[in-house]
């Protein structure tokens, strides 16, 4: 690209539908309101309803507010069914980071099982609907994360928020790996699509319940981060910008931690193809939820 991408840069939307998970806030909220001045009817898929409507006040544009808990697979099932008609675009924004040891509704570890499962049930419950494309955020920090296939709910080795995190982020490419090699064999035209934020200040780094993480999180924020809206770039270039399915996006500056959305490199392990269709057979069998 000639000149940096911007949300300048984001084609009419009108006429379009899309679903923001976790928009009630951060990442989520700045891309729903984009999204919306582009002309696009915005679904904020969030837990707390209240928030949500607080949050749609605030953007300029046509919105409406759905309950969808990812931890909880249950709602996720009565988001899925209550969706009719087409959904152009779907974006897997919501997370959780670096949270003490939990367990989700259905007894899965916390962040495995809200930024992955849960979103991995959303989509493949949501796809026969779905006519554009798939985004699922992940983060820079899935390199520091691995995949245990026969351990994936921390059950035999001591937990590590960090860890857990990383390999929620890394589960997150490797699912959108898969779907888009699902989607190619399948001949569909929908892609999928993959992005990171870089550093950016949300209140996303403050809930791991240290009161030193919370407050070098919180530092970091303040003098390094930049703000939600520019970490919201790579997921609204990935949502709208002319790319071929399966590509990642991210910030373009220094070590990817902030700048102009651009197409970035994945660690080994997220390439792993063989990895990432063993991981979508886990994954169905952990939720129930199977594609066709």
């Amino acid at each position: 690209m000639s000149t940096p991408w911007s949300t300048a840069d984001i084609p009419s939307q009108a006429g379009r539908t899309a679903v923001v998970t976790g928009a009630n806030s951060g990442l989520g909220l700045a891309t729903a309101r984009a999204l919306a001045a582009a002309g696009a009817h915005v679904v904020l898929a969030v837990r707390d309803t209240s928030r949500g409507e607080t949050a749609a006040r605030s953007i300029t544009g046509d919105v409406e507010v759905r309950r969808l808990d990812l931890a909880d697979l249950a709602s996720v099932r009565e988001f899925a069914s209550s969706w009719t008609g087409d959904l152009d675009l779907l974006v897997n924004n919501a997370g959780i980071m670096m949270v003490p040891a939990g367990r989700t509704a259905d007894g899965f570890e916390l962040q495995f099982g809200t930024n992955h499962l849960g979103h991995f049930a959303l989509t493949v419950l949501l796809l026969p609907h779905v006519t554009d494309r798939v985004v699922t955020v992940s983060s820079g920090l899935h390199r520091n994360g691995t995949i245990v296939l026969d351990d994936l709910d921390w059950e035999r080795r001591p937990y590590s928020d960090t860890g857990a995190y990383g390999a929620s982020k890394l589960a997150n490419l490797l699912f959108s790996l898969e779907l888009q090699r699902r989607l190619t064999a399948a001949g569909s035209t929908v892609r999928s699509m993959a992005a990171h934020p870089g550093y950016a200040a949300t209140n996303l780094q403050s809930h791991t319940e240290n009161r030193l993480k919370d407050l070098v999180m919180k530092l970091g924020n303040r003098f390094i981060a930049q703000s939600d809206a520019d970490g919201a770039l790579p997921t609204l270039f990935a949502a709208t910008a002319d790319l071929p399915g399966g590509s990642y996006a991210g910030p373009s500056g220094f070590q990817e931690g902030r700048g102009a959305p651009t197409l970035v490199g994945r660690s080994r392990e997220a390439s792993d193809v063989q990895l990432a269709k063993d991981l979508w057979t886990a994954s169905e069998q952990l939720t129930g939820v199977t594609a066709d």
